[in-house]
């Protein structure tokens, strides 16, 4: 017969030698005449698979910043630059272990913008997205921004993390008009700048941790003076990490924010959330999914 510890506990005269299977740990606990002993350590573990995506670049005058850098091993969806889903990871829920989460904040925009911030869960850890050049060569991150040429310059895309994200596009001079080049994306790269027409963002990646398949980690589409703007890739807004696009007027648009996204089975764990993390918690079928939003914070699974 199983017991909770408590009801183990509160057993009246265990004699030494009894026996139980503790219904909390999932151990077979004995009696010693002094104390009750598990004879190992809780056998209950729970898998934990995550979407980890970094704040995206911003943009500079005319190039486009990189999506964030993406992470991802839930199910069968592919990773950052279309690479293999990674390893979730099986933990044992003891209710004392701290687990990190960082969400990452979009970069800033400006002539020479910032790259996105980093973002964490437990040992994972996603580059933040290329901050955009005016003019010069796009900046590396998670994904490449775009290069930003002058009237006779020209600039190479930043490039992206290996399985986190894509490169930025190239920037090719022509005579009176500054162009941007499109910024990584984490499923496709940033194209480059053609004739008077700027480079697009490269698209992100669909992935349906939540229950519903959404685009996230799309780069930023690039300017072009006196000429068509880019078009930013397929995963933008907010909590995203989309990469920045200048837009018409040449604003500098910021990077989105990141997101960290972890789901695991709702029997086998509860979550205890602390301080200083942004959250919202939700089910689907048999499991709970857990998406931060900002902030940064431990988490613990019991």
């Amino acid at each position: 017969k199983g017991y909770t510890t408590s009801q183990r506990d509160a057993l009246s005269s265990p004699q030494a030698g009894d026996t139980v299977y503790n219904s909390d740990t999932g151990t077979i606990d004995f009696y010693n005449g002094l104390d009750w002993v598990a004879t190992s350590s809780t056998t209950f573990t729970v898998t934990i698979s995550y979407l980890v995506i970094a704040g995206g670049g911003g943009a500079g005058s005319y190039s486009a910043g990189g999506a964030g850098g993406y992470r991802s091993s839930y199910s069968t969806d592919v990773s950052g630059a279309n690479s293999s889903t990674e390893s979730a990871f099986t933990i044992t829920p003891d209710g004392s272990t701290n687990y990190q989460v960082v969400v990452g904040a979009g970069g800033a925009g400006a002539n020479t913008a910032s790259n996105g911030s980093t973002s964490t869960f437990h040992t994972i850890s996603s580059t933040g997205g290329g901050g955009g050049r005016t003019p010069g060569q796009g900046a590396n991150g998670g994904s490449g921004a775009g290069g930003a040429s002058s009237w006779t310059a020209s600039y190479n895309g930043g490039s992206g993390t290996a399985n986190q994200g894509m490169g930025g596009g190239r920037a090719n001079a022509v005579y009176y008009h500054d162009l941007g080049g499109g910024g990584g994306g984490a499923g496709a790269a940033g194209t480059n700048s053609s004739g008077t027409t700027a480079g697009s963002g490269g698209d992100g990646l669909a992935s349906s941790i939540t229950g519903s398949s959404v685009y996230r980690a799309g780069g930023g589409g690039g300017r072009a003076q006196n000429g068509t703007n880019g078009s930013a890739g397929q995963g933008q807004g907010t909590n995203t990490g989309g990469g920045g696009s200048p837009g018409s007027s040449g604003a500098h648009d910021p990077g989105d924010s990141g997101v960290v996204i972890i789901r695991f089975n709702t029997a086998r764990a509860t979550i205890n959330i602390g301080a200083g993390l942004v959250s919202s918690t939700a089910t689907d079928g048999s499991d709970t999914v857990v998406t931060f939003t900002g902030g940064s914070g431990n988490v613990q699974f019991s």
